[in-house]
């Protein structure tokens, strides 16, 4: 009968235990914890101290007696194991409930010590508020802390896995939380551009960032402890949390005399296997295989441990399995958000690139996480990084719904050696609540295999801190797109438009396009490539990446009339006292923008404010992710008070208090009067129209004087619908009969195909929740844009007064260029 001692439960030892039981059932197994639990969820213990879960009861996975009735293994708690003879092949133990040292021999020892938090000797780390969280011990003095004391304000130091889940719990306990990280981002699994998302979510929730800096020491006095940051700030705290890294509990192998590497890691075979035929070693304390690169590495993870307890109880019963390595797959949730991981990160690329090889490409792309006609479909952004051959090497997902689910996906074709174009010939589960026709790991391969083809050439966000100064940045978005924020020195052509407005550009430079996300930056990339133009590139991840890690520390960095260097809209006169707007009687409004895209949320909000009272209270939700960074800057500049946004559920919120202080622009004195917005209307084609309400609308929604003034075929966008009778001269009839009467006749500039490109783009608007042409006119109208109409071009083209709709102004060109005078933005469409 062979004897099996094994040294530690959690994931590894218990996960041994149980399988080399199923393995042998007349083995004598015999396990030691030096603690008082074998098996507990110990990834669950931040959300016991937060609430979330509400019994301890429920992170006890299994217990002493319960392994021993269902296993016959014995567990013997509260007993550390202080030694070994290899040679005896023994182990000294010491039994701490009672007072007694023993000794036990095996024929096969498996050790799974696991790792312990890192307390590096800082001044005054020893305070009585300052707490590491690993085991349940830990979580029971943390919980019975929190619940008696009460703190106000917690700071976690470290913004790994443990830190950020214990700053959210803290956080839903009523704290006031802060992060310090020595590192210049949280999540180190993930890059930069995508922990920048998590940084700025954090800071949605009112949770106080220190990256790039460390802490010198900590003094404590009366239940309060200063934190002295290296940079020489400090941070007052009621509790002060430690996550700032594991080491390997690897002393008693190391006394023993096996082999241990330079991180204090037990060396192990591929079977997991110590130096000693007879001793295994599995779990945090060992040194893996990176399944990547093929480099030894250190990857402390539940579930890699897990796989290799089950793995060394096969080998141990004689069966020859091997551990083919850690790929470092994991996920974690931060808030609302959702952050996912696998493989390598380009961090690890650049830094170790003679392990992985230097030439890799990566993508980011944003699609939504179902088919954006169903609701609440929300985007997420995945990072795919792969090498010249097409194999994908890692992956990066930040998001708020389906996240997890694309990385295991891309973390399974990983495993067995995919490539983009294997992703792209991946069928996955589709239907409108769950994903998209092309799914967005599909989406992903697509990117990759256009790029690995020469189809598209990427540039990426980092790009622009060395880019030359004759590069041309063309920005392909709309005017109103624009107007919420672009890249500095870049010009604007929206891709509609690019076929006609090519000649702008020098076909000897290169180009760098952007778009949103990306998607029409390739359209446009395409047009210009097939037209003669050799050196353009397209920005992965569009304005969306670019905006995340350059503007939200540094606003100046982006322009736009809401971010622009000449507007700083921090600066305001005439500030009201808040508690004087909020009285008792404020009356709160509920608006559903759910469905709508940008700018039409923020419409819906401007509309809804004007009809309000100061201090009433606007509770919108939205499913455009777009609103949550677009309604704070909207606040500012218009002086309405932002109290609380986020995400609940399926759609994003905001809560908005109408009034608290007038906004002055303080702006250049050239342009400092000269605010509003004038458009000459030349076009009667139905797409121009519509792009004409469309900014027209977000420019008056932005507070903004708007005057539209229509001439010749622009004309026939204000004409009513209905036949009206009015005498003409024969000439007048002609024109007006051959004309379109009303916005329900306009034809489309390019393949109306006799009406059917109309139908089909109507159809496309109601599908997207678009508001039709007809709604935007009059939302226009009801938003305060002036209409005006070419009294003169109505002469020459037959079209009186009685024709047209309601509310239009008649007038000049003194009437459009008095409008321009007081105008920073004229344009001819």
């Amino acid at each position: 009968m062979k004897k099996i001692l094994i040294v530690g439960g959690v994931a590894g030892g218990a996960s041994t235990a149980a399988r080399m039981r199923r393995m042998d059932e007349s083995a004598e197994i015999i396990m030691f914890e030096r603690g008082e639990y074998i098996s507990f969820a110990n990834c669950g213990l931040p959300y016991y101290i937060g609430g979330a879960i509400e019994e301890r009861s429920a992170l006890l996975v299994q217990t002493p007696e319960g392994m021993k009735e269902r296993f016959n293994i014995d567990v013997r708690v509260q007993n550390e194991v202080l030694s070994i003879d290899r040679e005896k092949k023994t182990i000294s133990v010491n039994d701490i409930a009672n007072n007694r040292k023993y000794d036990e021999s095996y024929d096969v020892l498996v050790l799974s010590p696991g790792s312990t938090p890192l307390k590096p000797p800082i001044p005054g780390i020893d305070s009585p508020n300052i707490f590491t969280l690993w085991n349940i011990p830990d979580v029971d003095r943390i919980k019975s802390y929190v619940d008696h004391t009460k703190p106000q304000k917690a700071v976690v130091i470290g913004g790994g896995f443990i830190g950020l889940e214990m700053a959210e719990n803290l956080h839903d306990r009523g704290m006031e939380v802060s992060v310090v990280e020595m590192a210049d981002q949280v999540m180190a699994p993930v890059d930069f551009e995508m922990a920048q998302i998590v940084h700025r979510h954090m800071k949605q929730k009112k949770v106080n960032l220190y990256l790039g800096d460390g802490v010198q020491s900590f003094e404590y006095h009366n239940g309060l402890t200063k934190v002295k940051l290296q940079s020489g700030k400090i941070v007052e705290a009621d509790i002060v949390m430690l996550s700032i890294g594991v080491r390997p509990q690897s002393e008693l192998a190391k006394a023993a005399g096996l082999e241990i590497n330079g991180r204090g890691g037990i060396v192990v075979s591929d079977t997991l296997v110590t130096s000693d035929p007879s001793i295994y070693a599995i779990g945090d304390a060992v040194e893996v295989v990176d399944f990547i690169g093929g480099q030894k590495t250190m990857i402390p993870l539940a579930g890699p441990a897990n796989k290799q307890g089950r793995i060394c109880a096969d080998n141990i019963a004689g069966k020859n399995v091997s551990y083919k390595g850690t790929q470092g797959t994991s996920v974690a949730k931060v808030f609302d958000l959702t952050v996912s991981s696998t493989g390598v990160n380009e961090k690890s690329l650049k830094r170790d690139g003679k392990v992985y090889g230097k030439d890799y490409y990566t993508t980011i792309i944003h699609p939504n996480s179902h088919a954006g006609y169903y609701p609440g479909a929300i985007p997420m952004t995945l990072k795919l990084i792969f090498g010249m051959d097409g194999k994908v090497l890692g992956a990066q997902n930040v998001g708020y719904d389906g996240v997890e689910k694309r990385i295991d996906v891309i973390a399974t074709a990983i495993r067995f050696g995919g490539t983009v174009y294997d992703l792209t010939e991946l069928e996955l589960a589709y239907a409108p609540p769950y994903s998209s026709a092309k799914d967005p790991v599909n989406m992903a391969g697509f990117v990759g295999e256009n790029i690995l083809k020469g189809i598209t050439k990427p540039f990426q966000w980092h790009e622009f801190e060395n880019i030359d100064s004759d590069v041309i940045i063309l920005d392909v978005r709309t005017p109103l797109e624009r107007e919420m924020g672009y890249i500095e020195n870049s010009i604007n052509i929206p891709v509609d438009d690019l076929r006609e407005r090519m000649v702008e550009l020098d076909k000897s430079k290169k180009i760098v396009v952007y778009c949103a996300v990306g998607i029409r930056g390739y359209a446009a990339q395409r047009i210009l490539e097939q037209n003669g133009f050799d050196k353009v590139y397209n920005l992965m991840g569009g304005y969306t990446t670019y905006s995340v890690v350059f503007c939200q520390d540094d606003a100046t960095k982006c322009g736009g009339t809401l971010l622009g260097e000449d507007i700083h809209v921090s600066e305001f006169g005439d500030v009201e006292d808040l508690d004087e707007i909020a009285n008792p009687n404020a009356e709160t409004i509920k608006l559903n923008a759910c469905g709508l895209q940008c700018p039409g949320p923020i419409m819906q909000v401007h509309k809804s404010i004007e009809s309000m009272t100061s201090g009433d209270i606007l509770e919108v939700k939205a499913t455009d992710p777009g609103f949550m960074n677009d309604i704070g800057v909207w606040c500012e500049k218009t002086g309405n008070t932002l109290m609380d946004s986020g995400k609940e559920d399926k759609a994003f919120f905001a809560k908005i208090r109408k009034g608290k202080k007038k906004a002055v622009a303080h702006v250049n004195t050239e342009t400092a009067v000269r605010d509003d917005k004038t458009m000459v209307v030349f076009s009667g084609d139905l797409d121009k129209a519509i792009a004409t309400m469309i900014i027209a609308n977000g420019a008056a929604s932005m507070g903004k004087k708007v005057t539209l003034f229509f001439t010749f075929w622009g004309l026939n966008i204000l004409r009513k619908s209905e036949k009206v009778s009015v005498k003409k001269d024969f000439v007048s009839k002609m024109f007006s009969a051959m004309m379109p009467r009303g916005t329900t006749k306009l034809k489309l500039s390019k393949m109306h195909m006799m009406g059917m490109g109309s139908n089909m783009i109507r159809m496309v608007m109601k599908k997207h929740n678009v508001d039709s042409i007809e709604d935007m006119l009059k939302m226009a109208q009801e938003n305060g844009v002036r209409m005006v109409a070419c009294n003169m071009s109505m002469d020459l083209m037959g079209i009186s007064a009685e024709e047209l709709i309601d509310g239009v102004e008649f007038g000049g060109v003194a009437s459009m260029l008095g409008a321009a005078e007081d105008s920073n933005m004229s344009l001819f469409i």
